[in-house]
């Protein structure tokens, strides 16, 4: 009864209306359970998977916007940390400098105020000088004749007034001079004085603005971390989806292999998937396929009937001499029992009668839809198992499409089409008489291209 109410909602959600939360859990079901479509037809089971798969698509366009925008906030916060730095080392040189002002300041403060203080005692001795000529100027002047004949020559009291009279003027004169002094000397104290207050509160002001500066850093430098955390959470959540979406195609993949050659949807469905893995263009894979075995439709029409000389014959009982190099007979065998098959009863391609001087070269024995020699699957069948996580097989359509995106790529099918297409056919190096593969593959593509453009 829960598998059919399971098929109903299955059912239900495919073919009507579907809201994002119900597509979150439905695709997710699928991506995580292996039988998902147990009770589907393998129609229906496509095409919900396709629905998922699409999906999926969009999910990882949304997060790749939102990463974007992410990623954008965290480089405008990173300018934003990164003025804020450099505007606190700023405002820091600047303190630095003004309490190094403030401290000459001080130290021109004390000298010019010493300087004052010195000036204020010079001051005070020469108004005591002065007083004292004064005084003495005085008492010289209240002499009677009587005193001043008594005492000596008149003459000597004249010169005796002229000389306290000079010195009183010339005390005079270096009073006004110290006075004068102290002015200035007070005045420049006052303007250090204002200068100093000045400085401590632009310092005062620029520290203010430093702690500002940095709590701004600080919480800029935490809207950063918090942008960091949420970038990453967005790229693990792109990855996941990206992953699901692996997960969705491979499913579909292993929905369209067939025993029998694909038609040309379940082909193209085949080549976008090798595509997502290798890049190569679908269309390009399709023509190669096709020149090689008709997109599996034609897989060989010759048996090895003798590994040691490479001889067989072809479907019709007829000998055929070159069906496969020998060199490779042992690998094919080898090859052909792990996968549980018979060699002598496994189809390779026939020789294609080909000449120089009279001598026939070349050898038939290509395998599978790819038409991929022993030797050559070999070399890549790991890489096949490592993307489906099973036992590759040339013969199977998949793992045949999937090998030959992973050679054409190795063969540089991203810059030149045309060369990979030569190398998958002739290897390193070709004769201009070969060119006309690589000319009817590109022509093929280009047929392709419309046919997919009507698909959509």
């Amino acid at each position: 009864m829960k598998k059919i109410l399971g098929l109903v909602l299955f059912l239900s959600l495919l073919f009507s209306y579907v809201s994002a939360e119900d597509l979150t859990v439905v695709c997710r079901q699928i991506s995580e359970s292996a039988n998902a479509c147990a009770n589907m037809t393998g129609q229906d089971c496509k095409a919900l998977l396709e629905k998922c798969a699409d999906f999926y698509d969009q999910e990882t366009k949304r997060i790749s916007e939102d990463l974007t925008k992410t990623a954008q906030e965290k480089k405008t916060l990173q300018n934003q940390v990164t003025s804020l730095k450099k505007k606190v080392q700023s405002l820091e040189s600047q303190i630095y400098q003004g309490s190094v002002i403030i401290k000459d300041l001080a130290l021109q403060i004390t000298e010019t105020s010493s300087s004052i203080d010195k000036i204020t005692l010079q001051i005070k001795e020469s108004k005591y000088q002065i007083s004292s000529v004064l005084r003495s100027i005085y008492e010289e002047d209240q002499k009677s004749q009587v005193e001043i004949l008594l005492e000596g020559d008149l003459s000597d009291f004249f010169t005796n007034m002229a000389q306290l009279g000079g010195l009183n003027e010339k005390l005079g004169d270096l009073l006004k001079n110290t006075e004068d002094l102290k002015v200035y000397l007070q005045g420049q104290k006052d303007k250090m004085d204002s200068e100093k207050e000045q400085t401590e509160r632009a310092v005062k002001l620029q520290t203010l603005q430093k702690k500002e500066s940095e709590s701004n850093k600080k919480e800029q430098e935490n809207l950063l971390k918090l942008t960091e955390v949420q970038y990453q959470e967005q790229l693990t959540e792109k990855q996941n989806t990206e992953q699901k979406a692996a997960t969705i195609r491979a499913r579909i993949f292993d929905l369209i292999g067939v025993s029998k050659a694909p038609t040309f949807g379940e082909a193209y469905e085949i080549a976008k998937y090798v595509s997502n893995v290798t890049g190569v263009r679908p269309a390009f894979l399709l023509a190669i396929l096709t020149q090689e075995s008709n997109i599996g439709k034609n897989v060989g029409q010759c048996y090895v009937t003798n590994f040691s000389t490479g001889a067989g014959v072809n479907t019709k009982g007829k000998a055929q001499s070159r069906v496969m190099n020998p060199k490779y007979t042992a690998q094919f065998v080898s090859l052909t029992t792990a996968l549980g098959m018979d060699p002598a009863k496994t189809p390779v391609s026939c020789w294609i009668p080909l000449y120089s001087k009279g001598l026939p070269y070349g050898w038939g024995g290509a395998m599978g839809p790819a038409q991929f020699t022993a030797s050559t699957w070999n070399l890549y069948k790991d890489k096949v198992s490592a993307v489906t996580g099973r036992t590759a097989n040339p013969w199977n359509i998949n793992d045949a499409f999937l090998a030959a995106g992973l050679l054409l790529k190795d063969n540089g099918a991203s810059s030149n089409e045309f060369n990979a297409a030569m190398r998958y056919f002739s290897g390193g190096s070709w004769p201009k008489s070969e060119e006309f593969y690589g000319r009817s593959v590109l022509a093929l593509a280009s047929g392709y291209e419309k046919d997919i453009a009507a698909l959509r």
